[in-house]
């Protein structure tokens, strides 16, 4: 089968009504590799109920509709798939036991070419149920390597805003646990291609790759974690946007550099050879 842009937009997500409790935040953030020293006073909230905190890229995961992707109605080579650019925006706090309701739509579906692939771009609302009030809206685009040249739109490429040429004004160095995929899997997302070797070598990794979603919010603990000394709360996060450009494996080092920019902060991450998995990373706090 190959893709149908027409079938896909209007492709059908169950509704999911959830409310996440203090155990799955905490396992969310052990998820994210918070916690690995048990006395810092820094990670300790999100990590034990006493004095719970919820880290807001947590919104990633609830109603996660799972590798949808995967059911051969859609058209796409679902082996080939790799996560290609995420938005988070915050609209309100995520606390545990307070009804929510996911809605997720497919909203664009474009045609790259054929041998270049093709983007299909995927919402989800989560929605306090008792307010209807948006809680946090994401973005995400599946990066279809091997389905573009279906007959779809083909766009041009939009421009790209100049990247800083100065240093970076802070950086963040943070270790991937070897078992991170493992447990990152236990929110929602059991592609076994971040748990099953023989399915991460078909589809052309040398072993099971982390989630692009876990180090999205490691980039994103990294920052708020650093700009903690300047006064910055982990609530003040407003949005974060990125874009994957190459799969992290457990175990690697993630450097995340940073330009602040008042309330905005661009970002980069890398790995320890130096080869960028995050880039054009554009997070922004309350006011920015």
């Amino acid at each position: 089968m190959t893709i149908n842009a027409e079938k896909l937009l209007a492709w059908e997500f169950p509704v999911v009504d959830l409310a996440f409790s203090q155990k799955d935040a905490m396992l969310y953030a052990l998820g994210v590799g918070l916690g690995t020293d048990p006395t810092d006073e820094r990670e300790l909230p999100f990590v034990y109920e006493e004095r719970l905190a919820v880290l807001p890229s947590m919104a990633v995961v609830l109603g996660h509709p799972g590798p949808w992707f995967r059911d051969p109605a859609t058209g796409i080579d679902w082996i080939q798939v790799l996560h290609g650019e995420q938005t988070l925006a915050v609209h309100g706090p995520l606390v545990p036991d307070v009804p929510l309701r996911c809605t997720t739509r497919v909203v664009d579906v474009e045609d790259k070419g054929e041998g270049r692939g093709a983007l299909v771009r995927w919402a989800r609302d989560i929605r306090d149920v008792s307010t209807g009030k948006l809680v946090a809206t994401l973005e995400s685009t599946l990066f279809c390597r091997n389905d573009g040249g279906f007959g779809g739109e083909q766009r041009p490429r939009p421009a790209v805003e100049e990247w800083p040429s100065t240093q970076p004004t802070d950086s963040c160095l943070r270790v991937i646990s070897p078992r991170a995929a493992l447990l990152y899997r236990l929110n929602g997302d059991m592609n076994p291609v971040h748990a099953d070797p023989k399915v991460a070598a078909d589809a052309g990794f040398e072993r099971p790759i982390l989630h692009g979603l876990c180090t999205f919010a490691v980039a994103i603990w990294s920052i708020l974690s650093t700009l903690a000394d300047d006064g910055v709360k982990v609530d003040d996060l407003s949005s974060v946007a990125v874009r994957f450009k190459a799969p992290v494996l457990p175990g690697q080092a993630l450097l995340t550099d940073m330009w602040r920019e008042g309330d905005r902060v661009r970002f980069r991450s890398t790995t320890g050879d130096g080869r960028v998995v995050l880039d054009m990373g554009d997070l922004r706090l309350q006011g920015g």
